[in-house]
């Protein structure tokens, strides 16, 4: 999960909501990562998400799924304020998750990543 919030921050940096939409590249990938997200989202144990309340796993399957099956079209309005501000509040609860609950072996525990 971690992956995907660097990967789309990483690829919508610097840009207006004009050009976002306008490099279908960019827009794609970034939209692949967010269904990416929901999708691991879905997997972490409910232990797990019960360590974050804070961070809103069913709004984020429901992204995905939006993205997923096209329900109703995709608003971009939406799109947009997911990547402005949310995905670097996620990034950072996922951090604050995985520093809170270190894997024995130092890997990732509990799906933060």
């Amino acid at each position: 999960m971690k992956v995907c919030c660097e990967r789309v921050a990483q690829y919508t940096a610097g840009l207006s909501r004009e050009e976002f939409q306008g490099r279908r590249m960019v827009y794609d990938a970034t939209l692949r990562n967010l269904e990416l997200l929901g999708e691991a989202a879905r997997h972490v144990p409910e232990e797990a998400r019960a360590r974050a309340p804070d961070i809103p796993w069913r709004r984020i399957v429901a992204v995905r799924n939006v993205l997923i099956h096209g329900y109703l079209g995709i608003d971009n309005d939406i799109i947009w304020d997911i990547v402005r501000n949310e995905v670097e509040k996620l990034q950072l609860a996922l951090g604050k998750l995985e520093a809170e609950n270190p894997a024995p072996d130092g890997g990732a525990k509990g799906g933060a990543r």
